[in-house]
């Protein structure tokens, strides 16, 4: 599987290019799955139902499954999963999309745009980050900046880098 990134800060447009990354990619004819890492506590399961009840009693892990999909649940006690953790878990496909896990040492590009803001970029820090997508004008950069708005010229430069497409 190969592993591509999409950071930036909080409301910098981050989720709606992984929307229009994975609808072009599979448009392609590739599989795709997404990671997204989030800073606040996630359940999918509400107190009172089964699979909650399920959880509570102790079972480690919980699925969902119904005739259009399943969820799994996984317990975890004790720090926070690392990435390579979780994409252990991810049935194999053409490319994984990462949403955050910032810090992570795989290839990525930031979403920057002007205004959202009052943070650097954090391109200039970090060698893995690829190219930086924007809707503003940036100078002075040694990676490429890309147009936030052309999500497929966004997704041409992640399937290059990747080695999918040439």
């Amino acid at each position: 599987m190969r592993i591509y990134g999409v950071i930036g800060w909080q409301n910098s447009g981050k989720t709606t290019l992984m929307e229009r990354l994975v609808a072009d990619i599979t448009a392609r004819g590739f599989s795709v799955s997404t990671v997204k890492h989030v800073h606040h506590d996630v359940d999918l399961d509400r107190p009172g139902k089964d699979t909650y009840r399920h959880r509570e009693a102790g079972a480690r892990e919980v699925v969902l499954a119904s005739v259009k999909r399943f969820a799994i649940l996984r317990e975890h006690r004790g720090p926070e999963p690392d990435l390579r953790e979780v994409l252990a878990r991810l049935a194999p496909v053409d490319l994984v999309l990462v949403e955050g896990y910032k810090r992570d040492a795989h290839p990525k590009i930031e979403v920057w745009r002007e205004g959202v803001t009052d943070r650097a970029l954090i391109q200039p820090g970090d060698p893995l980050v690829r190219a930086v997508a924007t809707d503003a004008p940036l100078a002075g950069l040694t990676v490429p900046v890309l147009d936030l708005n052309e999500a497929a010229r966004v997704a041409d430069f992640i399937l290059r880098e990747t080695g999918l497409a040439g």
